[in-house]
């Protein structure tokens, strides 16, 4: 029996070896949805990286090249890519050798009582080392490869970041330089009414006067001119406010805001509005293609974390001199040097590798879901986008008609008091609504230009992923 137990011995070992080498089947349990999966099929629609220029204002232009410039959020995002690069170099670096050298020199008192002998045993000499290595990690199971494509990935996905980053920064600069035009035009509205209505409070003093009119009639105009007052004083409030926040997105302060001047927005922006949700919608994006990338990164991840049951292979070399006293350190005898290979082979880690192995499985399913969030949040984004540019077009056309109504019942109801058959105290209800129609299809029509930008955002704001990202 005895003869029989070391080829016994090696057989165990070799067993064991072999299981530790083979991974755990464990799988993701999620995939990734497809623009199939979301029923995606209009045509493509070309929007310019540029996509707000075509409003046709270089004010707005201007504060979103000052945005994009000065923008924290996107300083963020350009030091996280940054961050990434490193991580990339760093990984990249392990797949050559590496070459060390250490020197050192010590005094010391050597043992009298020891391996070292005489003369130098109990003396006290200097001890001298210098020596150069060499180790180069053949990866012949390739889990540094692995790490090399999860830190590309990565990379990939800070990269779409930053795209999409300045995406949203630019949105944000259109909507507040929106409602900066939304206050000027308020503000416009306003001081025409109130041009009127102090014209109606001096007829109305005068009639009142020559007792033509009564103390109720004057109430009435004074009410009317203090409402469009009010309107006038709320429309410079929301202007100063909507210039601050463009002051900072720009990263700049008051100072800056008081620097924007008059607006010059169109009633309509030539923004190509498409009657479906694109097929491409998915590759337009660069806050999904940021998600897909990081996906990428996990699944990558996962093999790092598989290839880590696998053996490591290292060839290692070293020459130097060794020496004890600084004469003999400078002498061709004190020359060492060695190599050879090494390998790591995990044999039992307590499970430690296999809940490495699937935390890292799961990171991929997280990456998937995040993935699939972003995907059903683009298309969501995409339909409302065009349902807002429908329902405001239609909106304006009604309310435009609304307003026509008001101010004809104005004018005739004007024509009955200048008659005498009406009180000026009967036109205060319409003169109320017409004002409130007026400023609603100012509105409305700041409303359809933002839900125009909107749409552009939606589909990727003119994002090509070949352009967009630097090559690695």
């Amino acid at each position: 029996m005895t003869r029989f137990a070391p080829a016994l011995s090696v057989s165990l070992l070799a067993a064991t070896a072999l299981a530790a080498c083979t991974p755990p089947d464990t799988r993701p349990m999620l995939t990734p949805k497809a623009a199939s999966d979301l029923a995606l099929a209009g045509p493509s629609v070309q929007l310019a990286p540029d996509f707000w220029t075509v409003v046709g204002d270089p004010q707005l232009d201007r504060l979103i090249a000052d945005a994009l410039a000065g923008n924290p959020s996107l300083d963020v995002a350009l030091a996280r890519t940054r961050q990434a690069q490193a991580v990339l170099a760093r990984q990249g670096s392990e797949r050559g050798p590496n070459v060390t050298f250490d020197g050192q020199v010590q005094g010391s008192r050597l043992s009298g009582r020891y391996t070292i002998p005489p003369p130098f045993a109990g003396t006290v000499r200097a001890i001298g080392t210098a020596q150069a290595g060499l180790d180069w990690n053949l990866d012949l199971f390739g889990r540094q490869k692995a790490a090399i494509a999860q830190a590309g990935a990565s990379l990939q996905a800070a990269q779409y970041d930053i795209a999409a980053a300045r995406l949203m920064i630019a949105g944000a600069v259109m909507q507040s330089y929106a409602e900066v035009a939304r206050a000027e035009r308020q503000a416009a509205i306003a001081q025409r009414t109130i041009a009127a209505r102090e014209q109606s409070v001096r007829l109305i003093d005068a009639r009142v006067r020559n007792r033509l009119a009564s103390r109720l009639d004057q109430q009435a105009a004074g009410t009317l001119l203090a409402q469009a007052r009010l309107v006038l004083v709320q429309a410079q409030a929301a202007r100063v406010l909507a210039t601050n926040a463009l002051a900072a997105l720009a990263g700049r302060g008051s100072d800056y805001a008081a620097q924007i001047g008059a607006t010059h927005l169109p009633t309509d922006a030539a923004l190509p509005i498409p009657a479906q949700i694109p097929a491409d919608l998915l590759s337009r994006r660069a806050d999904v293609a940021a998600a897909r990338a990081r996906v990428e990164a996990a699944s990558a991840g996962r093999q790092v974390a598989r290839r880590a049951f696998y053996p490591n292979v290292n060839l290692t070399a070293l020459v130097g001199l060794q020496a004890i006293g600084f004469g003999n350190f400078l002498d061709l005898d004190a020359g060492t040097a060695g190599g050879g290979a090494a390998i790591h082979l995990p044999l039992f880690d307590n499970g430690r590798l296999r809940a490495e192995l699937e935390g890292a499985t799961a990171l991929v399913d997280v990456a998937t879901a995040q993935y699939n969030q972003s995907v059903i949040d683009a298309a969501r984004q995409a339909a409302d986008a065009i349902a807002q540019v429908r329902a405001a077009d239609l909106e304006r056309t009604r309310q435009q008609q609304v307003v026509s109504g008001f101010a004809e019942t104005g004018r005739l109801n004007a024509i009955r008091v200048q008659s005498g058959l009406d009180s000026r105290l009967d036109l205060v209800d319409n003169d109320v609504r017409l004002l409130d129609a007026q400023l609603a299809a100012a509105n409305l029509s700041i409303d359809a230009l933002l839900a125009r930008a909107q749409l552009a955002i939606a589909l990727g704001g003119g994002f090509d992923p070949a352009q967009d990202v630097t090559p690695r």
